[in-house]
């Protein structure tokens, strides 16, 4: 038998899962997979300023490279500092490899350096961990690694390489072939045949698409044709479904809903939810009432009944399940022509007054979130990929910025860290070099991970990140301002943000109002396509908040008891009125 290192297993073991590039900083226990990594003719490294950054750039390499995201980390301190990335991918349904380092397993001694069960760690932040115990292990291991992660509800799986394994070379046979989990099957014909009749018996269907729908666009946008039926979608899924068509009514719906949305779907009598769990974003705070007739596409069966019963619930794969379900539904919907027709001029005429409403409010001297969106929708193609943050602009984005064509869009949605627009921006990046790169996020996102940016100037990543900078935590201190009439902790500090984007390398543009921002916009992406990343501070109006912030806020304070909602209403007044 040949000999050989876990550090060499692992990174062919990588190369055969498809694994493009790692994300992480080398240390004294995975010194020797970097070495193996740097041999790699199919993987790159990249290292990072932190593993916090890197945890979103591997998260985000997955929602939109053709590979699983992958880090390279050293144990302990490096798997903490990346778990926020790896969290969002646990909660967010994304899969990841999380390769570490580990201890001496071979030692007599205790108390090594950055000694710390990583198994017990990975609980509640992976789906599964691994530590190999022999050389032979690790192909083996890897490949399970990315079958977990790849099936079911996607995740991130744990695999440890003891530091002594990736040294020690070791008598190994050749590692069995990597073969792929099987494809989920799809569920009995008898209730893919009641789903689709529950659909087509409907008045007012409606579709609502997730992220977990997003390798059936295509499909979807039939099915949506042949029922004649709007789409709205969650804020993981946003992109799911393109806004151009005439069916797209947009991003959630109930109160937190946009007016296209929430009167697209109000009254629905049947409704066709597809990889969507009805969480509490997605819901505006579970705002909804309870669908009806609801037939409820999930490859998780944990999902189906968990927040609102379903009266059909399909277990599977959507691209599998929404094809089956369209081939049951084309050309027996006898309306749905009529219906869609009537659908799409409403649809197009609440989207065009929102938007003018948006438009036409007094910004005084900041700049006005649907011009800046406009502007930047003015400039780029129909394939730009868009990385948001967890803030106010978040949902301004999901609410305005229109995703045609086949634009992407990637944003932190259940986890919810802050920090993750910049990082998951050179992802998405690296894993379309021909594709533009445009990242929305707040200032006090910004501040987390900004500094990641060195990393894409040295990588000469040309990049187009639009800072909202209002000086304040908006999503919060708008939260704030009305219960409390205070602003606790959410004003920040002065930052001389030129100083950050001179240091990175990143070129600086500072928008101040409506006058520069044409110019200012078509400035900031002609330098980018020159291979560097430009810092636009827009000196943002957030005085309108957006439908979704004023929905969550008015459902959360009528679930509150008439007594702590009296004191709660009566604490504001009096702080408005006294200061």
């Amino acid at each position: 038998m040949p000999r050989t290192t876990a550090a060499s297993l692992a990174v062919r073991a990588l190369e055969e899962v498809g694994v493009t590039h790692t994300f992480g900083i080398p240390g004294v226990h995975n010194t020797e997979l970097y070495d193996e990594l740097d041999r790699s003719e199919k993987i790159t490294p990249v290292l990072v300023t932190s593993e916090f950054n890197g945890g979103f750039m591997a998260d985000a390499m997955s929602r939109v490279g053709s590979g699983v995201g992958c880090l390279a980390l050293v144990p302990a301190a490096g798997f903490t500092h990346a778990a926020s990335g790896i969290g969002e991918a646990m909660l967010d349904g994304i899969p990841m490899l999380v390769i570490t380092g580990g201890v001496r397993s071979d030692g007599e001694f205790g108390y090594q350096l950055h000694q710390m069960d990583q198994l017990e760690l990975a609980k509640g932040l992976t789906k599964a961990a691994f530590r190999a115990e022999r050389v032979a292990d690790v192909p083996g291991m890897i490949h399970e690694a990315y079958r977990i992660a790849t099936t079911g509800t996607p995740g991130p799986v744990l695999v440890e390489l003891p530091v002594n394994l990736q040294m020690q070379a070791e008598d190994a046979p050749d590692p069995e072939p990597f073969v792929p989990a099987p494809a989920a099957p799809l569920p009995p014909a008898v209730q893919l045949d009641k789903a689709a009749e529950i659909l087509l018996s409907a008045e007012k269907p409606v579709l609502y698409v997730g992220w977990g729908a997003r390798r059936a666009r295509e499909d979807l946008v039939r099915l949506a044709e042949a029922l004649g039926a709007p789409v709205v979608t969650t804020l993981q899924g946003v992109a799911t479904f393109p806004h151009d068509h005439p069916l797209h009514a947009g991003f959630c719906f109930g109160p937190a809903a946009v007016p296209s949305a929430r009167e697209a779907a109000e009254g629905h009598d049947a409704m066709l939810a597809v990889g969507a769990r009805f969480g509490e974003i997605a819901t505006g705070s579970f705002g909804i009432d309870p669908p009806r007739n609801l037939v409820h596409v999930d490859i998780d069966p944990a999902v189906i009944d968990r927040n609102y019963p379903a009266r059909i619930g399909l277990v599977g794969d959507a691209a599998a399940i929404v094809p089956a379900l369209l081939e049951r539904v084309s050309g027996r919907a006898g309306r749905a022509g009529e219906r869609a027709q009537t659908l799409a001029a409403e649809i197009a005429k609440r989207k065009a007054s929102y938007r003018a409403d948006f438009l036409t409010h007094d910004s005084g001297d900041r700049v006005n979130p649907a011009a800046l969106f406009d502007a930047v929708d003015a400039r780029v193609g129909d394939d730009c990929l868009t990385t948001v943050d967890d803030g106010n602009h978040t949902f301004l984005a999901a609410e305005l910025w229109p995703l045609r064509g086949t634009r992407d869009f990637i944003s932190p949605t259940d986890f919810n860290a802050m920090g993750y627009a910049v990082p998951a921006g050179i992802a998405a990046a690296l894993a379309h070099p021909g594709r533009e790169v445009v990242t929305f996020v707040g200032d006090g996102c910004f501040r987390m991970t900004g500094s990641e940016l060195v990393t894409a100037s040295a990588l000469g990543l040309g990049l187009v990140v639009y800072v909202f900078d209002d000086g304040e935590l908006a999503q919060i201190a708008q939260a704030q301002a009305l219960p409390y009439n205070r602003k606790t902790c959410t004003v920040m500090p002065t930052m001389a943000i030129e100083h950050l984007a001179a240091a990175t390398g990143s070129e600086l543009i500072r928008i101040t109002g409506a006058d520069d921002l044409a110019a200012s916009v078509d400035r900031a992406h002609t330098l980018a396509a020159e291979g560097r990343p430009v810092v636009v501070d827009v000196h943002i109006d957030y005085s309108r908040s957006s439908t979704f912030t004023q929905g969550i806020i008015k459902t959360n304070f009528k679930r509150f008891p008439t007594r702590d909602k009296l004191r709660i209403a009566g604490r504001a007044v009096s702080r408005k009125i006294t200061g």
